[in-house]
């Protein structure tokens, strides 16, 4: 994907990049309508085969509409979406208070403050389920933090929207239905349910009060033999 800081994408002009994953960049923008700082998602598109970008644009035109109408204090809510030169993107409020990633940083958190973290997210989810929502991609890095600390979860529908079709599995390019450490095991056969999130979730507070992810391999294939054969580390 091109660096497109200094562009303007619409009315949201370009200020600098804020990270990158294999699914999207997110760049600080500046909203010049309402005259704002913005984060812009752009989703990474480079990896689908060119036969299957329009279902992809279609389908991420479907879910942004879907995400746009979650309401909850504690999920990042969608202002707008949009297409630049055949790569999609999302709109959402700027929160400068970083990741719940780099708030753990390998390092043990103490189970009070992660259960007064994770609880506001877990309850953000039982909300999206009802909804009929599945998150498909809970970790640290999807959970945004607000000057005040307070937990948001970000990239609802992102995985959906980058699947080649419903069964699809996750594969060498990094495009698939979630990320290998704290996916499900039915995710690795592309069956996703409210289920799965939770798992994830489990996978996220585990880290939290250990600073270690519970499965941890080379390859996704060996994350996945081991979630199989091996019991669940204490």
């Amino acid at each position: 994907m091109p660096d497109l800081t200094g562009y303007s994408l619409g009315r949201y002009h370009i200020l600098e990049q804020l990270g990158e994953g294999g699914m999207a960049v997110v760049f600080k923008a500046y909203d010049t309508r309402l005259e704002t700082d913005v984060a812009v998602k752009v989703i990474r598109t480079e990896n689908l085969p060119q036969s299957g970008l329009d279902k992809a644009l279609k389908r991420f035109e479907h879910e942004a509409k879907h995400v746009a109408k979650l309401t909850h204090p504690n999920i990042v809510k969608v202002m707008d979406y949009g297409e630049h030169e055949g790569m999609p993107y999302l709109v959402m409020p700027y929160l400068p208070g970083g990741t719940l990633k780099q708030l753990i940083n390998g390092k043990p958190i103490p189970w009070q403050e992660a259960c007064k973290l994770l609880i506001p997210i877990a309850q953000a989810l039982d909300y999206a389920h009802d909804q009929g929502l599945i998150h498909r991609d809970v970790k640290p890095s999807n959970i945004l933090l607000t000057k005040r600390n307070q937990p948001m979860l970000t990239d609802f529908g992102i995985a959906k929207i980058l699947e080649a079709d419903e069964t699809t599995v996750l594969t060498g390019t990094g495009v698939g239905v979630g990320t290998p450490d704290y996916m499900a095991p039915e995710q690795w056969t592309g069956k996703t349910s409210t289920l799965s999130d939770i798992y994830s979730l489990g996978v996220v507070f585990y880290e939290m009060v250990t600073g270690r992810k519970p499965y941890t391999a080379d390859t996704p294939a060996a994350i996945l033999l081991k979630q199989a054969t091996e019991p669940q580390p204490y």
